[in-house]
């Protein structure tokens, strides 16, 4: 069956079920686009564009953060990884949730304190500007991009699936759509009207979560043992679906594969650019902490849901369905489950969850690609921009300019690329980007906030190291080349199409190799240059991360 004639799957009247898809997802925008307006009137300064005015308190933020961090890779790629892959799908969920203690005890309230609006500010407290704003802007931007081809291939997923399009122009025309949107959030509403659509979204998302969960326990008598148990039978896998080795584990290869990738969730989240912009937007280090402790709390319930809804589409679906699943890399798993729970194909019911649930992810996309395209032209404006081209001497009327700018030139290379992607797992594109986080801003960070010795050498081999060599070996991956075939599909399971093979590099996740790499260059660079500048300026540095003090001042020297 394609997607195309399975879309509302024997509904009464297709067109009528249809219509209310598309009032559904007009709703949901119409709701973030009056949040942006709305949010426009309340943003006159850099402060207000940059960080929402540092206004906001630590449930909001943690709210805001769950939002930016549960994204379309959650709530398609994990529970659809799972219900692919069993136990070893459910470790996504596991190092995402794990790596947040991360963030909370080495970086949100250090980082915070001794910021103003980017990575890039802390790294330049005490080192040279241009080069290390330079590094940093870059960094941001490439892992902002990786993370958004996940975010606009959810979307495509989403839209043919509800409305029924094939892979083609029509789905190219939604990816374009969502980054026509992204961009209209980033220049209009900026960081304030970007963080309401966070929080609203956040909402919706773990109500509908919830909901699906409850159902979906309820045809098991909430017994979740029975849902294990007919998840395991229906696959056909037996007890190796409810145990390691599924995916990973199989040969050396693919235990390799494992730590690569554990080692990219648990260190990305302290290192991605759209996490650590949001510590901006409290006014003490206290709501930094709390903002972190409420993410860990809502993340870490939103996290459980997912073993749920994954396991739940390996036990509900029908034959038809779950082949579908399998030939969407797993993405269409939670919305074909709240189809089945809702009352199953051909149902009124089944039909409305379907777009009630899609209407949610939509929102969930929308939200994520506001903060990271914020997070990528806020770098390019403060960091590129005012500080290295213009050496300061800009005002803050002309930077907001220039970051609304970028937020054109991101969103048409984010639309650019994921076209071709759509043929990928969202969860696994998320993966890269945490192995591309891990790999060149961590290392600087953790570096400048815990090493005196630390300097403008060391910061910038760190940054460009770990960015080249993560990107690099993607790129000579079986990811890019080299892959096969799907065998339900027919389509490549690389980015390349069957026949070109390129790749050099075994594993499908860089970080076993690009993120201690980063850390090594870091040292090295660090201990054969001369510099010692920012020796002189450790202290006050050490200062205001313990403290706070002059976190509001400027950070240009």
């Amino acid at each position: 069956m394609n997607v195309s004639g399975a879309v509302l799957l024997a509904a009464t009247d297709p067109n009528e079920h249809r219509t209310l898809t598309i009032v559904l997802f007009l709703a949901v925008v119409s709701i973030t686009v009056g949040i942006t307006v709305w949010a426009s009137r309340q943003t006159s300064t850099a402060a207000d564009y940059y960080a929402g005015g540092r206004s906001f308190s630590g449930f909001q933020n943690g709210l805001a953060i769950s939002g930016d961090y549960m994204s379309a890779a959650s709530f398609l790629g994990i529970s659809g990884a799972i219900a692919l892959f069993g136990y070893d799908g459910f470790l996504y969920s596991v190092g995402f949730l794990v790596a947040w203690l991360v963030a909370l005890l080495l970086v949100a309230e250090l980082l915070r304190n001794s910021g103003r609006y980017t990575m890039a500010d802390q790294l330049a407290f005490r080192m040279k500007q241009r080069p290390v704003r330079t590094a940093a802007s870059v960094s941001t931007v490439v892992v902002s991009i990786f993370y958004l081809l996940a975010q606009m291939v959810g979307a495509g997923t989403l839209v043919s699936l509800l409305l029924g399009f094939e892979a083609g122009l029509a789905k190219n025309v939604t990816i374009a759509g969502v980054g026509v949107l992204m961009v209209f959030y980033v220049t209009v509403g900026g960081m304030k009207g970007t963080t309401w659509v966070q929080i609203v979204k956040a909402i919706l998302l773990i109500s509908g979560t919830v909901l699906i969960t409850f159902l979906t326990l309820k045809e098991f008598g909430f017994n979740f043992s029975d849902l294990m148990g007919q998840a395991a039978s229906n696959t056909g896998q037996g007890r190796a679906f409810l145990e390691p080795g599924l995916q990973y584990g199989v040969d050396l290869r693919s235990k390799l594969d494992f730590i690569s990738l554990g080692l990219a969730l648990v260190l990305g989240t302290a290192g991605l650019p759209h996490i650590l912009i949001r510590f901006y937007t409290v006014p003490t280090s206290k709501a930094a902490r709390a903002s972190v402790q409420w993410a860990i709390g809502l993340i870490g319930a939103f996290y459980l849901m997912t073993l749920v809804l994954g396991f739940g589409a390996a036990a509900l679906l029908t034959k038809t369905s779950y082949d579908r699943v399998i030939e969407s890399k797993g993405n269409l798993a939670s919305p074909l489950l709240a189809e089945a729970v809702g009352g199953g194909p051909g149902s009124n019911g089944g039909a409305i969850l379907l777009a009630v649930i899609a209407a949610v992810a939509f929102a969930t996309i929308l939200a994520v690609v506001a903060g990271l395209t914020l997070t990528s032209a806020s770098s390019v404006a403060h960091d590129l921009y005012a500080n290295v081209l213009r050496k300061g001497r800009t005002t803050d009327a002309d930077e907001v300019r220039v970051a609304k700018i970028a937020a054109f030139g991101i969103g048409g290379i984010a639309i650019a690329l994921a076209i071709p992607a759509q043929n990928l797992n969202i969860a696994f594109l998320v993966a890269v980007a945490f192995a591309i986080a891990a790999s060149a801003n961590l290392p600087s960070l953790l570096y400048n906030l815990f090493w005196s010795r630390f300097n403008t050498r060391g910061a910038t081999w760190s940054i460009y190291g770990g960015l080249i060599s993560s990107v690099g070996l993607v790129f000579f991956s079986p990811v890019v080349s080299g892959k096969g075939v799907d065998p339900i599909s027919g389509a490549s399971l690389s980015l390349f199409p069957v026949g070109v093979d390129f790749h050099l590099f075994p594993l499908e996740n860089p970080g076993l190799v690009s993120i201690p790499l980063g850390f090594f260059l870091g040292w090295l660079g660090t201990v054969t240059s001369r510099e010692r500048a920012s020796e002189e300026r450790w202290p006050e540095l050490e200062v205001r991360a313990l403290t706070g003090a002059g976190a509001e001042g400027a950070v240009e020297h």
